[in-house]
């Protein structure tokens, strides 16, 4: 099912460890919603980055929605905005790095209905539609040793 222009349910729901875990990672009707208004995100990321490169920036996405099941598997936050359908992991290999696709967005959440954008271990970009509670968590960094305000 094709959810915009360039993302699909199934790029959305992929999941090499459901697969090899044997774990069902449809999306639940009722989350079908969450999943435009994800993809549309996801949209608005792409033609960003591409008019910043004057070039086309595909997006590699790495994880979409998570069931529960799966959650619980990889480790995921209890909370998790991927179990709502509301958030993507991501590279752009064509724009650069994690950290320089992050320092991209980072002025433009507002502008691009980002409601948080994390730079995950310098190796990939968590975005969601989700605005956190406190607004200083909107742009953060995460290492292995914790989280910190902005791109890092």
């Amino acid at each position: 099912m094709k959810l915009s222009q360039h993302f699909t349910l199934h790029e959305l729901t992929r999941s090499d460890t459901a697969l090899r875990l044997g774990i069902d990672n449809s999306l639940p009707p009722q989350l079908t919603n969450k999943a435009l208004e994800t993809a549309h995100m996801m949209e608005r990321i792409r033609t960003y980055l591409s008019e910043l490169a004057s070039k086309d920036v595909p997006i590699v996405v790495t994880s979409g929605y998570r069931s529960p099941a799966l959650n619980t598997a990889i480790g995921g936050a209890e909370q998790s905005d991927h179990q709502r359908m509301m958030a993507v992991d991501f590279r752009a290999p064509a724009f650069g790095s994690a950290q320089q696709v992050c320092r991209a967005l980072a002025p433009a959440v507002n502008s691009l209905q980002i409601g948080q954008l994390i730079l995950e271990y310098s190796s990939w970009v968590h975005v969601s539609l989700a605005v956190p509670v406190k607004p200083q968590n909107r742009v953060i960094t995460r290492t292995s040793s914790g989280y910190s305000l902005g791109i890092a």
